[in-house]
């Protein structure tokens, strides 16, 4: 889980170099499809057609946005497009700790966090250790930069934080959803800063796919209703989408 975590933020500087931050958020939204993509296919977990067709506006929006994006890079988008695939398989990960071997939020960023600094330090120091020692000697006000890299760090760790927790307390398909809201305020305010040029269709394509993730959360909300009731040995097909990926029974949980 670290690793993956380590290559999704990898993945994700690296898109930046490329793409716009409105892009690269964009494209973050296509996440919940690929989150269910990989629970049905490496995990077998069933899901019934209305999921299956509240993706459809998700995967048409960034399809559009793609495709009328002003600065579209072929490797950024390839980059942000993989970063999807290691983001999802850090929440669907996640929520095996979380759900199925009791971990709580802070305990799973405890125990992630060493191995994911022991992962990125080695390359860190080969690729950008000269790098860094040189700029620690020819830039003029290192404290405030550095200020501001402790800052990051602070708000990486209560972000993460407050991820374990939202995928403790649902389901790693539901976080993804309701981080669609992050990505329609990270669209505005990179247009606002950056002043990145986008387009109508851009725009509608955004749109459409920031409507669609609202749209699979109403279904997955519809979903959990019919669900409320235990499931038992004959659980039928419709709620078995409901169920942790360790076969954990909902009635054990506190």
């Amino acid at each position: 889980m670290s690793f993956v975590f380590c290559i999704n933020i990898v993945l994700g500087n690296v898109s930046l170099r490329y793409i716009p931050v409105s892009f690269m958020q964009t494209i973050k939204s296509f996440t919940p499809a690929t989150t269910v993509i990989l629970q049905w296919l490496v995990w077998r977990k069933y899901f019934e057609w209305r999921i299956w067709a509240s993706l459809v506006p998700i995967v048409g929006g960034i399809m559009l946005t793609s495709v009328t994006e002003l600065s579209f890079n072929t490797f950024g988008f390839c980059a942000a497009m993989v970063g999807c695939l290691a983001t999802s398989t850090k929440t669907i990960l996640a929520e095996s700790l979380l759900h199925g071997y009791k971990f709580d939020s802070i305990n799973t960023v405890y125990y992630m966090a060493p191995f994911a600094t022991m992962i990125l330090s080695i390359p860190a120091i080969v690729l950008e250790g000269s790098g860094v020692v040189s700029w620690l000697y020819t830039y003029d006000s290192v404290p405030p930069a550095l200020a501001i890299i402790i800052t990051s760090g602070v708000l990486a760790f209560c972000l993460n934080f407050s991820i374990f927790y939202v995928i403790h307390s649902t389901t790693a398909v539901t976080f993804n959803v309701a981080g669609n809201l992050k990505v329609a305020v990270a669209v505005l305010v990179s247009w606002m800063i950056f002043r990145n040029p986008i387009s109508a269709m851009n725009a509608i394509g955004c749109a459409i796919t920031l409507v669609g993730c609202t749209f699979y959360g109403y279904v997955r909300h519809l979903i959990s209703q019919q669900a409320t009731a235990a499931p038992g040995p004959g659980t039928p097909r419709s709620r078995m989408e409901m169920l942790p990926l360790t076969g954990e029974k909902q009635g054990d949980k506190i």
